[in-house]
C-alpha cells in the first residue's frame, strides 16, 4: 500500500501551525483550521509531551473531536462494510477508530512541530457552499513544500473535516484498503473492531505512541 511521505505527523499539523496569516483574512473553513491550531499549540506547550502522553491525547481529543465528522469519516472508510454493519458494530467501530486517530494526532506533536502551513485560495468559494476542499502546503526548512488538502462539509453553521489528501494520497481510500484487507483475512468486521480496541488499550497501558496513519492495523 502507498505510504505517505510525511508519516503520521501530517494530519495534526493543520491544527497547530499557521503560516503568518491572520484568521480574519481567511474564509470560514480556513479560519477553523487556524483557530483550532492556535488553541492546541498553546495547550500542548504547557506539558511535557514525551512524559505525559495521555495528557497530550486528552488535549488533542478536546480540540479536534468537535471539528471532525466522525460519522461520515467512519462510513467512508468502511465503505460496503458500513452498509451491512449493525448499529452496535457501527458505534463500536466509530469509537475505536476515533481513539486511534486521536492517538496518532497526538503523536505528531513530538515529531513535526516545526512545520508551518500556507493556505491557498479556495476554488469556487460561495457563502452558501456546503462542501469545500481547503488546499494547503506544509513547509519545513530545507525540505520541499508538501501539498495537503482537507475535505470539509458544513453541518449547520459548523465546518467539519471528513477526509484528508496528502501529496495525492487519500486518507479515506488508504484506510479503506487496509480495513478491507483485514476483514478479508479474518472474515469478520467484529475481528477488525476487536483488533483496533486491543491496540488502543495496549497503547495507553504501555504509554506507547501511535503508528503511521497509513498502517493503522500493523502496529502502534
Amino acid at each position: 500500500m502507498h505510504k505517505l511521505k510525511l508519516g503520521y505527523g501530517w494530519l495534526l499539523l493543520w491544527f497547530w501551525v499557521a503560516f503568518g496569516v491572520k484568521a480574519e483574512s481567511l474564509l470560514p473553513p480556513q479560519q477553523l483550521i487556524k483557530q483550532t491550531s492556535d488553541q492546541i499549540q498553546q495547550e500542548l506547550k504547557k506539558i511535557n509531551y514525551k512524559v505525559d502522553y495521555a495528557k497530550a491525547v486528552e488535549i488533542v481529543d478536546r480540540y479536534i473531536e468537535p471539528h471532525v465528522d466522525v460519522d461520515r469519516f467512519a462510513a467512508l472508510v468502511l465503505g460496503k462494510h458500513w452498509r451491512t454493519a449493525t448499529p452496535e458494530q457501527r458505534e463500536r467501530f466509530k469509537k475505536e477508530f476515533k481513539i486511534m486517530l486521536i492517538r496518532t494526532y497526538a503523536t505528531a506533536y513530538g515529531e513535526y512541530a516545526e512545520w508551518e502551513i500556507r493556505f491557498k485560495p479556495i476554488q469556487n468559494w460561495s457563502p452558501e457552499a456546503t462542501k469545500v476542499t481547503v488546499q494547503t502546503e506544509f513547509v519545513q526548512a530545507g525540505k520541499q513544500p508538501a501539498p495537503v488538502a482537507f475535505r470539509m462539509i458544513r453541518k449547520g453553521e459548523a465546518w467539519k473535516v471528513y477526509d484528508v489528501v496528502v501529496e495525492g494520497v487519500d486518507l479515506v481510500k488508504n484506510y479503506r484498503t487496509t480495513f478491507d484487507q483485514e476483514i478479508a483475512q479474518t472474515g469478520s468486521l467484529d475481528a477488525l473492531i476487536n483488533h483496533l480496541a486491543e491496540r488502543n488499550r495496549q497503547a495507553f497501558k504501555d504509554g506507547r505512541k501511535a503508528s503511521s496513519l497509513t498502517q493503522p492495523i500493523a502496529g502502534t
